[in-house]
C-alpha cells in the first residue's frame, strides 16, 4: 500500500488488502503474544453467552472492552518492536518508552477485566435463575 507521506509502495487504495493485512497482523499476534491470545478466547466464550441470553448491552460493552484492550496490547507489542529494532542494548529511555506502553496495557485490562468479570456474574446468576 502506498504511503503518503513517505511516498513509497504500491499505489491505490484495495480495501480487500487493508482487510488481508489486519487479518495477518492479529493472526501474527495470536499466535506469538499469549496476552492477545487467551484475551480474544475469554471474551469470544463471554460474548457468545452474552448473545445466547440477549444481554444485547453486555455484548455491546465486553465487545468495546476488548476491542480496546486488544488495541492496546497491540500497540504495546508493535512500540516494544520498533524500540528493540533501534537499540538493542539497554536504555534508560527506551525503558521508560516501554514501561509507559505497558502501563497503557495494564489500564486497559483492568478495564477490560472488571466489564467480563462483571458480565460473567450476571450471566452466573441468569444461569441460576433458569
Amino acid at each position: 500500500m502506498r504511503n503518503k507521506f513517505l511516498g513509497t509502495g504500491e499505489t491505490g487504495y484495495h480495501p480487500l488488502r487493508k482487510i488481508k493485512v489486519v487479518l495477518s497482523g492479529l493472526r501474527f499476534a495470536v499466535l506469538y503474544d499469549f496476552s492477545v491470545a487467551y484475551k480474544m478466547v475469554l471474551s469470544a466464550i463471554v460474548l457468545a453467552l452474552a448473545l445466547i441470553f440477549q444481554q444485547w448491552v453486555d455484548f455491546e460493552l465486553i465487545l468495546l472492552a476488548t476491542g480496546l484492550v486488544l488495541m492496546a496490547e497491540l500497540f504495546n507489542s508493535a512500540i516494544e518492536a520498533v524500540c528493540d529494532f533501534l537499540e538493542t542494548r539497554e536504555n534508560e529511555k527506551i525503558r521508560a518508552i516501554k514501561d509507559i506502553a505497558a502501563a497503557a496495557v495494564g489500564i486497559s485490562i483492568v478495564v477490560w477485566l472488571t466489564v467480563v468479570m462483571s458480565d460473567i456474574a450476571r450471566l452466573v446468576a441468569l444461569l441460576l435463575e433458569s
